[in-house]
């Protein structure tokens, strides 16, 4: 008996089930290999088998359409992938280089320039000078015209150094700070119970 170790997929007859698959009916008299064409183990397999390529056939004639907005799901994850590989290298006193992504560095910014009152962040850019962990921070934010302090935004540059070192290991050279727009605070803090 010849046994198929390599494809793992011999029958217990001998036979490897790609030669069954090759041949899905039997032929009149012996097989070309000597096999009995009436053997029990080959004609379960062919069964199984028939009944595969009457499935897979079914599969493949079938027109299939993608649902809404599938190609614009894949194209975001795509352009999230492409953002993942913007890598800071951060100072280390090991053997080695330590990065993280700019995405997770700006996520982090982000939060911290949130905790202000008054104040949502918008977009967050860094870009790195140099290699020992310095880098630059343009980031937009909005604030609430309601009650706006203008330290408010000296609080925001404050607090995202300070998050850039304690939390990430960054030094921040340069925090460019765009207020971009306005919002209704108390418009926002009426919705806020629901979230």
């Amino acid at each position: 008996m010849e046994m198929n170790d390599a494809q793992g997929s011999a029958l217990p007859c001998g036979r490897d089930i790609e030669t069954v698959w090759e041949r899905p009916s039997p032929r009149g008299g012996d097989e070309p290999d000597g096999h009995d064409p009436a053997c029990a183990y080959c004609a379960a397999a062919r069964e199984s088998l028939s009944v595969l390529r009457e499935v897979t056939g079914e599969l493949a004639a079938e027109e299939i359409q993608p649902p809404a907005g599938f190609t614009a799901r894949i194209m975001s994850a795509v352009r999230a992938e492409r953002v993942r590989h913007h890598m800071l290298v951060l100072p280390s006193t090991e053997p080695g280089e330590v990065r993280v992504s700019e995405q997770a560095v700006a996520a982090v910014l982000r939060s911290a320039a949130d905790s202000v009152d008054g104040v949502h962040a918008r977009h967050c850019r860094i870009t790195a000078i140099g290699t020992d962990g310095a880098v630059r921070v343009q980031l937009t934010i909005a604030v609430a015209y309601r009650g706006f302090r203008s330290e408010a935004v000296e609080d925001v540059r404050e607090r995202v150094r300070a998050a850039a070192a304690a939390r990430v290991g960054v030094s921040l050279v340069h925090v460019d700070l765009t207020v971009e727009d306005l919002y209704d605070a108390q418009h926002h803090r009426d919705e806020a119970p629901g979230l």
